[in-house]
């Protein structure tokens, strides 16, 4: 992927190196669940039709990210944890870093752009560099957690030893795999400003787990499929290189609900689903990346995923 050299966002809290991050005064949320951010940002932005997956979404609500064991869930879902890893202190300039800060600068640019031509305004959220472990609006996060949305505060969350487990844990090595995990969360706060998390946050209680993991699914696609629109208006400026969607797919595929549960327990039990299994993720990836329709990701009014 061809990143250097490029714009870099502002909207970096780096958190690394003071003592566990803690940033804002969230407190663990009783019986899990996702803490929604109500109705604090507008829905209602009828990009390719979304009104339509708003409303449908206001019926079918859901939350679709799980707290796991305390911490907030919405992110990869790549599951596991993995050991701390020594990182530069808050501040230091370092080559993963200024990554981060040119896929975000350039999430920033995509979005602005799709809500720019719906006559709409794209807010785009801080993202926290952090060590270890945080404490967000929604609550505490350790490093096991992987990246997450927070729809409390609006912004997303990663500590950089994430991208080794990426790749030796889950065998999904590649600049352009890293960057979509950073596109996947960032398409969590489109959600966000759609309506379309503060819709399943109205709605999660009323739903029993099952209903819950299988609507959860379809917010997770969703994700994906934002990620693969921003993928798409990134390979048309020419940042890709040979072999860089093969990445993206491989890292889908390798992050798929089955194939962790084959990885960690060695069979698959598909009600138990949460983000969508390989082929699903990787399918809605596609869609995005091929169409740069943000009205193509309706994963909630698909028949069959």
């Amino acid at each position: 992927m061809q990143w250097k050299g490029r714009r870099q966002s502002d909207n970096i809290e780096d958190m690394r190196g003071s003592g566990g991050g803690f940033s804002g005064g969230g407190l663990r949320f009783p019986g899990g669940g996702f803490p929604g951010g109500g109705g604090r940002r507008g829905g209602g932005l009828s990009i390719g039709g979304l009104i339509v997956v708003g409303l449908a979404l206001w019926f079918l609500g859901i939350n679709p990210l799980v707290l796991l064991d305390g911490s907030m869930g919405g992110g990869s879902s790549l599951g596991g944890g993995s050991a701390a890893i020594e990182r530069p202190r808050a501040g230091d300039r370092d080559e993963m870093r200024d990554f981060v800060a040119t896929v975000l600068g350039d999430t920033e640019d995509t979005w602005t752009e799709i809500f720019k031509a719906e006559g709409k305004r794209y807010t785009a959220p801080p993202l926290v560099l952090f060590s270890g472990q945080i404490r967000s609006a929604c609550g505490f996060a350790s490093a096991a957690s992987g990246p997450f949305y927070c729809p409390n505060d609006g912004k997303v969350y990663i500590d950089l030893a994430f991208y080794d487990e990426l790749q030796q844990t889950f065998d999904a090595p590649g600049d352009f795999a890293q960057a979509y995990v950073i596109a996947h969360e960032v398409g969590h706060h489109v959600q966000d400003l759609l309506g379309v998390l503060p819709a399943f946050n109205e709605r999660r209680q009323s739903l029993g787990q099952a209903q819950a993991n299988a609507l959860s699914v379809r917010v997770e696609l969703q994700a994906d499929c934002y990620a693969g629109v921003w993928g798409h208006y990134a390979e048309k400026k020419g940042l890709l290189e040979r072999g860089d969607l093969e990445e993206a797919l491989n890292a889908a595929t390798q992050i798929g609900d089955d194939a962790i549960q084959k990885r960690t327990q060695g069979y698959v039990v598909p009600e138990s689903f949460n983000h969508g299994s390989s082929a699903e993720r990787k399918r809605w990836f596609k869609i995005g990346f091929d169409t740069g329709d943000a009205g193509s990701c309706d994963t909630f009014s698909s028949a069959k995923l």
